[in-house]
């Protein structure tokens, strides 16, 4: 793909992730179920969060368009490793998990994830745009383009991390509000959250070799040599 292309492609993406983020995080607040946007707010949510990074992660890639553009290709070297990073680690694995096991677990029971209360709430196209276009718009970013994968132990250090604050932060709301950010939770005794939380870790780092192996089946080795 053309890199005038590429950048018109990440300039929509952009704005379109920050317009659903936007929209999301402005729902007035007399709306609001109170059961649901306790502490913490809509920044609780994994889906919330996945918005912003998602937005920040094309924000990176068009300005590594642009640099390229302009011929300013030292500094487009730097902003192309983030954004690689940011892709393989991040962005993929994490909106494939929001779009799969939202849906999911909606089909089983909705109000473990998406209690009916938010439908008078979140108007049916945002929820899809939460859940549903995060997928395709990462399959559609492997395919514009190659993503140079960083070495396996620095992504999975990285992932873990990551989502050790997410729990991290999850296990605080609890401890302050005594509500759990989603009520599937409420099912599960300390061990069985534990190995829920160890489970689903372990589901992100397969979408993240996922991510990997269609990168590699995509554009297979000689987009990244040296």
């Amino acid at each position: 793909m053309e890199i005038s292309t590429l950048a018109t492609y990440h300039c929509l993406a952009f704005v379109w992730y920050f317009f659903v983020a936007y929209s999301i995080t402005h729902i007035k607040t007399e709306e609001r179920p109170s059961e649901v946007f306790l502490y913490g707010g809509q920044w609780k949510y994994l889906t919330v969060l996945n918005l912003v990074l998602q937005a920040v992660f094309y924000g990176v890639s068009f300005l590594a368009d642009v640099l390229r553009l302009i011929k300013k290709l030292r500094c487009a070297k730097c902003v192309i490793s983030s954004r690689d990073l940011l892709f393989s680690v991040l962005a993929f694995p994490v909106s494939t998990f929001v779009c799969i096991s939202f849906w999911t677990l909606y089909t089983y029971n909705r109000e473990l994830v998406y209690p009916k209360s938010l439908d008078g709430v979140i108007p049916l196209w945002l929820n899809h745009a939460m859940h549903t276009a995060v997928l395709p718009f990462a399959l559609l970013e492997l395919l514009a383009l190659p993503h140079r994968y960083p070495a396996k132990k620095k992504a999975l250090i990285l992932l873990g991390f990551v989502a050790f604050l997410y729990i991290s932060w999850v296990l605080w709301i609890y401890s302050v509000t005594g509500e759990w950010v989603y009520p599937l939770f409420a099912l599960f005794s300390p061990p069985g959250l534990a190995a829920f939380f160890a489970g689903s870790l372990a589901i992100i780092v397969s979408f993240y070799n996922f991510g990997e192996f269609l990168n590699r089946m995509i554009w297979g080795q000689s987009k990244f040599s040296s």
